[in-house]
């Protein structure tokens, strides 16, 4: 389907952001704003996020893109992805004056963009999806322990590691302290000590997180990348936590692992599966 790009100007809280919408000629009822991690801006890496806006676009489904305050072109202090709240909601504002005949919005996330609507305090009613992939849930225990399983399993099969060993140009030393300093970081204890405040930004990261996700009532679309850290700590969290195991069996999530790929997607084939995942998803009901 044929498509139009628009470039957009909003305000949020007295700052000037600007973004791009994707509008095809007969738009679906519901759309897709991208939150981009940081610290990036509205094109993506390799034009990630442009070339995703674009082919949702072709597939009938609008799309936007946007930079929050302090990032790429918007005005404003930098901020992170915990406390963009009110980008997400002038976004939307935004996106539903650009697309009049559109109902509800999927939010699309990579990394901490995926994180963030899930450390927000409450999400737009019209927001009735999420679709997260590689979600950052970081924490100094849990990248150890991921590190531990993933890396270092992989890196023994690696030729260039034993190249270096016959060659004598391995850093013993060096790669002993890397190791033992995250073998006391994968065995210390994963939950941090609370502030005095019991608010939920007091707590770690992945409860945070976990606490939004089921306080949303929407569909939830999660893809996971299987040569990424990033995604494989997700998956190690989860599967470590009774409460995140019970929230991705419920029939409102929807899962699809991608072999091979790394943090962004780079490679063509990955980028063109997660946008069919996408438009097929955002589609389906």
């Amino acid at each position: 389907m044929r498509f139009e790009d628009k470039a957009l100007a909003f305000s949020c809280a007295g700052d000037w952001l600007y973004g791009v919408v994707s509008v095809p000629e007969q738009p679906a009822r519901r759309g897709v704003l991208i939150v981009v991690g940081g610290p990036q801006y509205r094109a993506g890496s390799h034009r990630q996020f442009v070339l995703l806006a674009r082919q949702l676009a072709a597939a009938g489904v609008p799309a936007m893109r946007f930079d929050y305050r302090g990032m790429g072109d918007s005005e404003g202090d930098p901020r992170d992805f915990t406390s963009i709240g009110d980008d997400l909601q002038a976004a939307l504002d935004q996106f539903f004056a650009a697309v009049p005949g559109m109902a509800e919005v999927a939010l699309w996330g990579l990394c901490d963009g995926a994180s963030a609507p899930l450390c927000q305090a409450s999400l737009d009613r019209r927001v009735t999806g999420l679709v997260l992939l590689n979600p950052w849930v970081r924490t100094e225990h849990g990248i150890a322990k991921t590190t531990l399983k993933h890396y270092y399993r992989s890196r023994l099969l690696e030729p260039e590691l034993w190249r270096k060993i016959l060659q004598g140009q391995f850093d013993y030393v060096r790669a002993a302290k890397s190791f033992v300093a995250l073998v006391s970081s994968a065995f210390r204890s994963g939950r941090s000590r609370p502030a005095a405040s019991d608010a939920p930004i007091s707590l770690p990261l992945p409860e945070r997180m976990g606490a939004g996700l089921a306080s949303f009532r929407g569909k939830v679309l999660l893809i996971v990348s299987g040569a990424d850290l990033t995604g494989q700590e997700f998956l190690d969290m989860a599967a470590a936590s009774p409460s995140w195991r019970r929230l991705l069996e419920t029939p409102r999530v929807t899962r699809h692992d991608l072999p091979g790929a790394d943090h962004t997607c780079s490679r063509r084939a990955w980028r063109d599966q997660v946008a069919l995942w996408t438009s097929d998803w955002v589609r389906s009901w």
